[in-house]
């Protein structure tokens, strides 16, 4: 077989195989950390239950991302786990699948990596998304997911603090109801309700626009311009408060689209 002929075959057989995200769509990606339950635990030095560095590694590579060539409105980390929701009109690479993976996985992995100077590995998922209340609804999902493994290791880390091993710790906690893990740790003296908000609720990324004052010489006045920076939010509200402020960010963003 020809070269040509051999190249028309294998590129006709890639594009069989190929899947895209429809027009309209906005896409959320999940980007998981694989096998970061060894690499916590046996090659980084971090504190239990939760790392400040590991976090601030973590929401670093959020903010990387927004870089990578996507147009991404919100960003969102729990845990070892990161959410992207890219913009419905974003054509980058023709909106196909195994390039958004691939791409967004290797950028994370590489980034995530050089922090810790240790093979740091993210798989990657792409979701279709058609309509707002179907975002808002992920958001709220991933957030309820972050408080409810926040609240199990808090205590299966203290049980082991309190000479439970790992199977003991593992099986006290599995059944039990969120208020009675609650109860739990209040038994040890820690009041889940005092724990840092990063640690329960995840935290945000997203573009905000600011004010800033500056001084022109030639005019010897004040000036006010504004400019766009990545905004770290560590304190997210919750629920339906958490709802309405996904969907001001996403109205906000669509709105300076329509400006530009």
């Amino acid at each position: 077989m020809k070269f040509e002929e051999m190249e028309n075959l294998m590129r006709k057989n890639e594009k069989l195989s190929e899947q895209y995200i429809l027009p309209e769509n906005f896409i959320i990606v999940r980007l998981d950390g694989k096998g970061f339950t060894r690499l916590t635990k046996e090659k980084l030095s971090l504190e239990k239950p939760f790392d400040r560095k590991f976090n601030e590694v973590m929401t670093a590579t959020v903010k990387h991302l927004f870089n990578s060539g996507f147009r991404i409105l919100y960003g969102y980390t729990q845990s070892d786990e990161i959410s992207l929701l890219i913009h419905k009109d974003d054509n980058t690479f023709s909106r196909k699948i195994r390039k958004i993976n691939s791409v967004l996985a290797g950028e994370a992995s590489a980034f995530f990596t050089l922090q810790f100077q240790e093979i740091c590995v993210f798989d990657c998922r792409v979701i279709a998304v058609p309509n707002r209340n179907m975002i808002l609804d992920y958001f709220c999902w991933r957030q309820e997911d972050s408080h409810r493994n926040s609240l199990s290791a808090y205590c299966y880390w203290t049980l082991r603090d309190h000479g439970f091993n790992a199977k003991q710790a593992t099986e006290k906690i599995e059944k039990m109801s969120m208020a009675d893990k609650n109860e739990l740790l209040f038994q040890y003296g820690i009041n889940y309700n005092h724990i840092p908000l990063w640690q329960k609720r995840g935290v945000g990324v997203y573009i905000r626009e600011i004010s800033k004052t500056g001084y022109n010489p030639l005019t010897e006045e004040n000036t006010d311009s504004r400019r766009k920076v990545l905004h770290i939010e560590e304190e997210l509200s919750i629920r339906e408060d958490y709802r309405e402020f996904i969907d001001r960010v996403l109205k906000d963003s669509l709105k300076n689209d329509a400006e530009k």
